[in-house]
């Protein structure tokens, strides 16, 4: 029965999230981004970082869909591989500020006292700075590259994951069913892992849906100011980066991939919208 239930539930919010055309596009963009990451190998036309000197800054032609950079490599062969390196750092980041914010706030929120006082402080101050300036910061400190980059991106992606799940756990530590976890001998970790998060992780999955389209803007900004993935690695970051000084002769070498970021992005943003629909009727969005 419980089973029957759990599936029915599972039903329920495809339907919601789907319900709209627009979060069903988004999630068709969102598809066709993951199986170009995923096969690019078999879809790019050229290796993406060899460079050819007989064919720089080549306009679109058959030859080359979206044209030549200033080395000579294909526009879209680096467009496909930088896919990758986005929804790497975008899931990745993710997950670092995710599981390291939503870990912290549960601690606060159960255990309150002085622990809250001590987490919540440091994540204020952490909030004293713009996420984008914070991330900046680290990455200079810590060098560029991909590591780095994903350290930097959680480390500044981190206090909304922190504050979410704080306020979760001081509504839901209330709920009648806690009291008989504990009469039973329940431990904290148990009452925290099995009761709390479970019923904690709803909305913190919208806020992870929509904060992987926030990591690849922030990885792009980083990249496009040179701090963050390096040449020749093969980033949208980069590429308008690359294609900003050609933007009068060849202006398709940053609005390519630019156009990509959008792309990705939104479709993140209104699929997190859509499943938000989904998980909470009351903020049931207008898009």
């Amino acid at each position: 029965m419980i089973k029957g239930n759990r599936e029915s539930e599972v039903r329920r919010i495809a339907r919601v999230t789907f319900s709209r055309p627009i979060v069903i596009v988004s999630a068709v963009m969102v598809g066709i981004c993951v199986l170009t990451a995923s096969f690019a190998p078999l879809l790019a036309p050229y290796p993406p970082n060899e460079p050819n000197f007989t064919e720089l800054l080549q306009q679109p032609s058959r030859k080359h869909l979206l044209g030549t950079d200033e080395l000579g490599r294909d526009l879209l062969s680096r467009i496909i591989y930088g896919s990758r390196i986005s929804l790497l750092v975008g899931v990745f980041a993710v997950l670092i500020a995710g599981m390291l914010g939503m870990s912290l706030g549960l601690v606060a929120g159960y255990f309150g006292g002085w622990i809250e006082t001590v987490i919540m402080r440091f994540i204020d101050a952490v909030m004293a700075f713009p996420p984008i300036l914070l991330a900046l910061a680290i990455a200079t400190m810590l060098g560029g590259g991909l590591r780095n980059v994903l350290i930097a991106l959680g480390m500044a992606m981190l206090p909304p994951y922190c504050r979410l799940m704080c306020g979760q756990l001081i509504s839901l530590k209330q709920r009648d069913y806690i009291t008989p976890a504990r009469i039973l001998g329940a431990s904290n970790l148990r009452i925290m892992a099995r009761h709390l998060l479970v019923n904690a992780f709803p909305p913190m999955l919208v806020l992870l849906t929509i904060n992987i389209g926030t990591a690849i803007l922030s990885e792009s900004s980083l990249s496009f100011l040179g701090i963050g993935i390096l040449p020749p690695t093969a980033t949208w970051g980069n590429m308008v980066s690359g294609g900003y000084k050609h933007l009068l002769r060849n202006p398709i070498l940053s609005f390519a991939p630019g156009g990509a970021i959008l792309l990705v992005v939104l479709s993140l943003n209104i699929l997190g919208d859509g499943l938000r629909d989904a998980l909470d009727p009351r903020l049931r969005g207008r898009i």
